[in-house]
This record gives C-alpha cells, structure tokens and sequence, in this order.
C-alpha cells in the first residue's frame, strides 16, 4: 500500500503557551497548551499566530508557533 501526500495541501498547526525558559521553546505546562487549530495554508496560520502574540504581548513567557504539519506528513 502506497500512501500518497497532496502536494496542494499544506496545513499547519498554530499552538502555544507559557515558557519554562525564554531561550528555548520548552512549554512549562504541555498538558494546558492553547491549540489555536489547523489551517489550510501558511497565510491564514500566520494570521492566527498573529493575532494570538499580539493578544499575549504583554506575557514575556507566553509564546505562539506554527509548525508545518504538511513537512511532517512527507514519506
């Protein structure tokens, strides 16, 4: 069985949460991350990553990414 990827599709995954260290991106708490969601494209990713460090600009520990789930999915 072959597993094919569609090369059109490029999700990614925006998450965050508080730091347990600002010089790397280890979460203090893993179990209470905020899973912002999945989306179809890097554009609308950025822009919830966005709007979630602006919103939490004000917390120096807080930090949002987003992962290229699409990358991970690649045989």
């Amino acid at each position: 069985m072959t597993t094919t990827i569609d090369s059109d599709q490029k999700l990614h995954l925006v998450f965050g949460g508080e730091l347990s260290d600002l010089e790397g991106v280890h979460f203090k708490d893993p179990k209470n991350l905020d899973i912002v969601g999945i989306f179809p494209d890097y554009a609308s990713a950025q822009a919830a990553w966005k709007a979630k460090a602006q919103a939490t600009v004000d917390s120096a520990q807080t930090r949002y990414v987003v992962v290229h789930l699409h990358r991970l999915l690649e045989p």
